[in-house]
């Protein structure tokens, strides 16, 4: 799965509302600390293909990254990675703070719980 790129606020929602859990990342193309992070979202990606995952430029649509902070409740911040989970911000983070190993921890931790009968 490839991230899917932000346009629109529609864009957001509408993702939400398809993906139980999906995993949101904001980059900066000008920002030497967000380059390092999306180096951890792509070694991320490349180990956990088939999560569904978000992707907004905050310089290039950087009213859709505003938008998605007020629509979730989360403080805006680049680079910044959230985690949703049934359309709500379950996790979020931000600069130095994204792992590839954080990110792959935070996506199992979100997994719907399964009946054991």
């Amino acid at each position: 799965m490839t991230d899917t790129i932000l346009q629109d606020l529609d864009d957001f929602h509408a993702a939400l509302a398809e993906h139980p859990r999906v995993l949101l990342f904001k980059h900066s193309p000008i920002c030497p600390t967000s380059a390092t992070a999306f180096d951890e979202w792509r070694a991320f990606a490349r180990a956990h293909p088939e999560v569904p995952r978000l992707f907004v430029d905050v310089v290039g649509r950087r009213a859709v990254a505003r938008g998605v902070a007020e629509a979730c409740g989360v403080a805006h911040q680049s680079p910044q990675a959230i985690l949703f989970r049934d359309g709500e911000p379950v996790w979020h983070a931000s600069h130095w703070d994204i792992r590839a190993e954080t990110l792959a921890e935070v996506w199992a931790d979100a997994a719907p719980e399964t009946s054991g009968t």
